[in-house]
């Protein structure tokens, strides 16, 4: 059976996962409301614009709340994984708060890239691109450090939920999808 993965893009969101997913054999619904929701395996929430109070329609963050009550699995990719966390100094209220980590004010100066070692991923480094990024300043002790880059927290694990500062959207490597693939399979 193919995967049914929701890709939440609302605003501003030029870095897409579809093309990956799509190579991978999921199907892919662009998620804009509350119905597109139903019958997905996994989300992920990406952009530079997302944030909670442009969900959409009516209800669509209150399902994402809901699901990710239920161990969903949710992988939120720069601006997403400001959507997940439940601090972010200097954006308001604009999140979700699905994870525990907290999110810097201050991005990463410019465009980056930078090549992480994920054993996860296998030992081949991932190449990764950083866009002015926000990075994680901050987890409790049931978040793990999948990624850091500069001593910086990167990319994280929390249950089901995956959180990444970087755009693996621009490379040719879709390890990262393919592992987001296996949480949605209760592979790992």
């Amino acid at each position: 059976m193919n995967e049914r993965i929701g890709v939440l893009s609302l605003e501003g969101t030029d870095h897409d996962p579809c093309r990956f997913l799509r190579q991978l054999g999921c199907e892919v619904i662009r998620v804009q409301q509350r119905e597109d929701l139903i019958d997905i395996q996994g989300l992920i929430m990406t952009g530079t614009g997302n944030k909670a109070k442009n969900l959409g329609q009516p209800g669509l963050g209150d399902r994402i709340k809901e699901l990710a009550k239920a161990d969903f699995p949710i992988f939120g990719l720069g601006a997403g994984m400001v959507l997940l966390s439940k601090e972010s100094p200097g954006q308001g209220n604009d999140r979700l708060g699905l994870m525990d980590l907290t999110v810097t004010k201050e991005p990463m100066a410019g465009r980056t890239e930078a090549y992480l070692s994920i054993p996860a991923l296998g030992l081949t480094p991932l190449k990764a691109i950083f866009n002015e990024a926000p990075y994680i300043q901050e987890i409790t002790p049931n978040v793990g450090i999948l990624a850091e880059y500069n001593g910086k927290i990167v990319f994280v694990r929390q249950g089901n939920m995956l959180a990444g500062a970087f755009h693996p959207q621009q490379t040719e490597d879709d390890r990262i999808y393919r592992y987001f693939l296996d949480i949605v399979n209760g592979q790992i």
